[in-house]
C-alpha cells in the first residue's frame, strides 16, 4: 500500500489483478467449473497434429485466450489483494472479504491449477498473521546468514534485548 496525491494504492507485482473497487465483495469460495476446465484442457493443440509450426502456435494462442478468460476472470478474486510474487507468474493472495477473510491463497493459475488456499503442515488454512510472521522469520535467517551469522533463535532474541 502506498499513499499518493492524497489516496492509498495498491501497488507492485500483481497489483493490477485486484479490483480494488470489488473488495468488498466475498471472495469466491469455487473456480471454475471442473467440467468446463475439463473440456477446455482437452481441447488443448498438440504439436505433434500440425505440419506447420505456425499453425500450430496460431492455435495455441487461440486456446489459450480460450483458457485465460475461464481461468483469469476478474470474478474469480474479487475481495482479495495480491501480496507476494513467487515467481514465473506465481502469487499469493490475502483474502480480505467473506467467510475466508484473513487468509492466503495460493495463486498458480499460470501452471494451470486454480487458486486454491494456503494450508500448514496441520492441513489448516494459513492466516495472514501466520503467513507474514514466516516470512519475517525466513527473512530474518537470509539476512544473518549473509551477514556471516547463524539463524539461531537465542542469539535474535539477545540482540532485540
Amino acid at each position: 500500500m502506498r499513499r499518493t496525491e492524497g489516496r492509498w494504492r495498491w501497488e507492485g507485482d500483481g497489483a493490477e489483478l485486484a479490483d480494488l473497487s470489488r473488495l468488498a465483495e466475498p471472495f469466491p469460495e469455487r473456480g471454475p467449473d471442473p467440467e468446463l476446465l475439463e473440456e477446455l484442457a482437452a481441447q488443448c493443440p498438440d504439436e505433434e497434429d500440425f505440419d506447420d509450426a505456425e499453425e500450430f502456435d496460431e492455435s495455441m494462442e487461440a486456446w489459450e485466450e480460450r483458457w485465460d478468460a475461464v481461468m483469469f476472470h476478474p470474478d474469480r478474486t474479487v475481495g482479495a489483494v495480491v501480496i507476494s510474487h513467487r515467481g514465473c507468474a506465481l502469487r499469493d493472495w490475502l483474502v480480505i472479504s467473506g467467510p475466508h477473510r484473513g487468509t492466503i491463497w495460493t495463486d498458480d493459475r499460470a501452471d494451470e491449477a486454480d487458486l486454491a488456499p494456503l494450508r500448514g503442515d496441520d492441513g489448516t488454512p494459513v492466516t495472514f498473521a501466520r503467513w507474514y510472521s514466516d516470512w519475517l522469520r525466513q527473512s530474518e535467517r537470509v539476512v544473518l546468514r549473509a551477514a556471516g551469522r547463524t539463524a539461531d533463535r537465542r542469539s535474535i532474541c539477545a540482540c532485540r534485548g
